[in-house]
C-alpha cells in the first residue's frame, strides 16, 4: 500500500484543503497507515499530476489562496481497484520477539521493562481506538459525520460498520498484545527461577565456541 490510497480515502468524503487533508488524515487514516505532513503535501501534487485528483484556488485570508483537491473519475477508479486487488504481507520484524528469544544473553529486568513499557504503548492504542469505535457508533466522529453528508441516509449503516470492522480489529491485536507481554512477565520469572543460576551466556567473560571447536564438535 502506499501513501495515496490513504489520502484517496479521505478524500472520497468531500472536497478538501492540504490542511484539511493532513489533519483529518491524522485523526482518521493515519491509526492504520502513519505518515508525517512532510510527505502529505508531496504526494498531493504528485496524485494531481497522476490526474488521481483535481484542484482549484480558493480564497484563504485576505488576499492569500489555498488549493481545494477533490477526486476525479480516474482517483475513484484507482481507490476501488486497490481495494480490491490482495496485497502482499510484509515479512515480520519484530524486535521484542527477538530480544525474548535470545534473553539468555541479557539482563532479565531489562526484559521486563520493556514488557512493561509493550503493555503501556497498546494499552494507550486501545484507549485511542476504543474511543474512535465510541465516535463511530455515535456518529459523532468528524470525519464520519463528512462523509455521511455526502451519502443517502440508507448508506449511513454500510458506511460506519465498516470503519467500526476496522478497529476492532486494531483493538483484538493490541489486546493480544498486552495479553501476551504480561503471560511473558510471568513466564520470564519461571523461567528465571528454574534455570537462570546455570546460565553462564550473561557474564562479561562469557565462553563463545570458537571455530575450531565447531568443527570439532
Amino acid at each position: 500500500m502506499s501513501l495515496r490510497y490513504a489520502l484517496l480515502a479521505i478524500l472520497t468524503a468531500r472536497p478538501k484543503t492540504g490542511y484539511d487533508v493532513s489533519k483529518g488524515f491524522h485523526s482518521s487514516v493515519g491509526h492504520v497507515w502513519h505518515a508525517p505532513d512532510s510527505q502529505v503535501y508531496p504526494e498531493l501534487r504528485r496524485m494531481e499530476q497522476d490526474g488521481l485528483l483535481e484542484s482549484k484556488d480558493i480564497p484563504w485570508g485576505t488576499r492569500g489562496k489555498k488549493k481545494l483537491y477533490s477526486v476525479t473519475e480516474a482517483g475513484i477508479t484507482d481507490f476501488r481497484t486497490w481495494l480490491e486487488t490482495p496485497f502482499d504481507y510484509s515479512l515480520t520484524r519484530d524486535p521484542l520477539a527477538l530480544k525474548t528469544a535470545y534473553m539468555e544473553w541479557g539482563n532479565p529486568q531489562g526484559l521486563l521493562t520493556q514488557l512493561d513499557e509493550h503493555i503501556a504503548f497498546h494499552q494507550s492504542l486501545i484507549t485511542q481506538w476504543s474511543a474512535t469505535i465510541a465516535g463511530l457508533e455515535a456518529q459523532t466522529d468528524e470525519i464520519l459525520r463528512d462523509r455521511l453528508g455526502a451519502s443517502e441516509e440508507r448508506e449511513w449503516g454500510l458506511i460506519a460498520g465498516y470503519k467500526i470492522l476496522a478497529y476492532k480489529g486494531l483493538v483484538a491485536r493490541a489486546t493480544a498484545e498486552v495479553k501476551w507481554a504480561k503471560e511473558a512477565k510471568k513466564e520470564s520469572a519461571k523461567l528465571e527461577e528454574r534455570f537462570g543460576s546455570n546460565i553462564s551466556t550473561r557474564t562479561a567473560t562469557a565462553p563463545l565456541r570458537s571455530i575450531d571447536e565447531h568443527e570439532e564438535g
